[in-house]
């Protein structure tokens, strides 16, 4: 790692951060006058200015390292050395008066790095401002405004600074954690999709190949035909996960019927489609698609049935999908993954998708979704 590289990463840690009780330590400067006074001897009872300041200085140290500290920001014991610093504030610049007066802006700074923020900032700074404004007049007159102007804007320069930078802190966690949180939808919108891209597909080829094993022996020119379909199926599979990883696949409704249709029937499956209803908007006929893919599978896997029907009715504002076979059912009522992932898709369209038992025996899974075009589009029942 080069210097330059060290150097951005180190400014990028400083800056996650964000500033610490060190970023206030210079302003001590200010008590310089008050230690002149001192040690120029012209204050009276000196050792009790000296401890008066060393005290002050103490507890403005620990004040302004604890106001970084979320944890102990706002514990009594913060509380407790502010009022402390305030008395010693106090007390020194109605004791000394002079330079002493320039303690009441770090004063001021404490204040502002405790509080921050909230109705608490005002009620303390505006009462605390006139009392520094009458200790102030009454020890140097006018020609200390200054003085109190300073109090007034450490307090809420620093107050507003920093609940400034915690709340860019805040904001910039947050935004991290919704881009983590969009990063774990996709990794799940695309998990579903291989599930059920891969699920179908392999389901085909399986049942392909098994009847390509059963003709082969009798008929080769039929087994050559399903050994072209799985080829076909295969380079269709291969395309449609590319287009699912670029997040560009629209699944159309047609086309999923007629795959359907084919995977039923290699199965054995006797399938009967039936489409009526509006034209749908792109995103539902993809939603759908999905549905049709899911259900086909498990019919051809799991089912047993002679006979898989699909139905698609609509009306202006809803449409329904429904798929029954006539297998065994199944043998445990709790939804596989697909179908969990299915449900859920639905359900943030706006829509509705039930699975389970159908009255007269095998399995039934019926998605309901909203339309919006309202557009009518007629076909004609087919088996």
């Amino acid at each position: 790692m080069t210097s330059l590289q060290r150097w951005r990463t180190a400014a990028r840690e400083r800056d996650e951060r964000g500033p610490t009780g060190l970023s206030l330590l210079p302003w001590l400067l200010m008590g310089l006058g008050a230690l002149s006074h001192l040690l120029g001897g012209e204050a009276p009872n000196p050792w009790i200015g000296g401890l008066g300041l060393l005290a002050f200085n103490s507890v403005y140290i620990a004040i302004v390292f604890r106001a970084f500290d979320p944890r102990s920001r706002e514990t009594p014991l913060t509380w407790g050395l502010l009022i402390g610093l305030g008395v010693l504030t106090f007390a020194l610049a109605i004791g000394y008066g002079r330079e002493w007066l320039l303690l009441f802006p770090l004063l001021g700074l404490g204040v502002g790095a405790v509080v921050r923020r909230g109705r608490l900032l005002p009620v303390i700074t505006f009462p605390l401002v006139l009392a520094v404004g009458a200790v102030t007049f009454w020890r140097d007159g006018w020609d200390s405004v200054g003085i109190v102007y300073g109090t007034f804007i450490s307090i809420m320069v620093t107050a507003a600074i920093l609940a400034l930078d915690e709340t860019v802190r805040q904001l910039r966690a947050t935004r991290e954690e919704l881009a983590r949180a969009a990063v774990e939808k996709e990794r799940l919108r695309f998990s579903r999709d291989l599930h059920d891209l891969l699920g179908h597909t392999l389901s085909v080829i399986v049942v392909k190949s098994e009847v390509v094993r059963r003709l082969a022996p009798h008929d080769l020119d039929a087994a050559l035909a399903q050994v072209a379909d799985i080829e076909s199926v295969g380079r269709q599979a291969l395309t449609e996960i590319r287009e699912a990883v670029t997040g560009y696949r629209e699944g159309s409704l047609a086309t999923e019927l007629d795959r359907a249709r084919d995977a039923l029937s290699s199965a054995g499956i006797e399938p009967v489609v039936r489409r009526s209803g509006p034209l749908l908007e792109p995103q539902t006929e993809a939603l759908l698609s999905w549905v049709v893919r899911e259900s086909a599978t498990n019919a051809v896997r799991h089912s047993g049935a002679s006979r898989c029907e699909i139905d698609l009715t609509g009306s202006a504002d809803r449409v329904r999908l429904t798929v029954t076979d006539d297998g065994r059912g199944p043998s445990d009522t709790t939804p596989g993954s697909g179908l969990r992932g299915l449900r859920e898709r639905v359900a943030a369209a706006g829509g509705t998708l039930d699975s389970g038992p159908a009255p007269r025996g095998g399995f039934r899974v019926t998605a309901e979704l909203p339309v919006e075009t309202p557009a009518p589009h007629e076909g004609e029942p087919t088996e």
